[in-house]
């Protein structure tokens, strides 16, 4: 995949690992921004003008989870890439709570990175792809508490508005394309994230708490989407699946 028309931003105050990311994007990109510090990350990230986001967690000024939890609130969907030492566990899980997609550890492979970010930008071209057919006449899915609109990406729950990030969407309309079917976490990595990766379990774990919290009215108790012990996740409709 070509990234010469994508734009990434790189919110990192190590100045070695920004050169690192600058020597390996700076070329491939159509444009690639850098900020040492929260506070200026967040106001270059909230113009809008970016596909992808490569975010340190540890910032002077504003952190990287207060930068994550602000763009999410506000409505970004941008695909956001976490950069976090291996130390950074409850980060991780942190980061992943609050709205990021995905997370990659320090010292990191450039060539994993690569990967990675190529990954994101190309699931965000399908799903906007997919939404523009769907504009021209896609079905909504009605699947008795939940909707789902892909035309609009909205999704109701027992008749309430829903909001979602775009990774949240796209594990909900995933799972709604195959109810009752069991998927392993490695399985939705592949489907969903579009790709698989030992160990970033933690990438699916949270995601799906994220998207129960939202969804379920006890998410202590879920009954949309259940988890089968050993194996991977369910989702399972309250009614048949119907398109209107």
């Amino acid at each position: 995949m070509s990234l010469s028309d994508k734009n990434i931003l790189v919110i990192e105050d190590d100045p070695g690992i920004a050169d690192l990311l600058r020597l390996h994007l700076e070329s491939e990109v159509g444009q690639l921004g850098f900020e040492s510090n929260g506070t200026d990350g967040l106001a270059a990230a909230q113009t809008g003008v970016w596909d992808l986001l490569l975010l340190d967690l540890r910032l002077p000024g504003i952190s990287g989870l207060d930068v994550c939890r602000t763009l999410r609130a506000e409505g970004h969907t941008l695909p956001v890439l976490m950069m976090t030492a291996k130390t950074g566990e409850l980060d991780r899980v942190l980061g992943l709570e609050i709205g990021a997609d995905d997370y990659i550890t320090k010292p990191f492979s450039v060539i994993e990175l690569l990967a990675r970010v190529r990954a994101h930008l190309r699931r965000a071209d399908l799903v906007s792809s997919a939404a523009e057919r769907s504009v021209e006449g896609g079905p909504a899915i009605n699947l008795g508490e939940v909707e789902i609109d892909p035309r609009t990406r909205v999704v109701r729950v027992r008749g309430e508005s829903v909001d979602l990030t775009a990774r949240e969407f796209d594990l909900l309309l995933h799972f709604a394309a195959h109810p009752q079917q069991v998927f392993r976490r490695s399985q939705l990595l592949d489907d969903v994230w579009g790709y698989g990766h030992e160990g970033y379990e933690h990438t699916v774990n949270a995601h799906i708490n994220r998207l129960r919290a939202k969804i379920e009215k006890n998410p202590r108790k879920p009954e949309l989407i259940s988890t089968v012990w050993g194996v991977g996740y369910r989702f399972t409709p309250q009614s048949t699946v119907e398109v209107v």
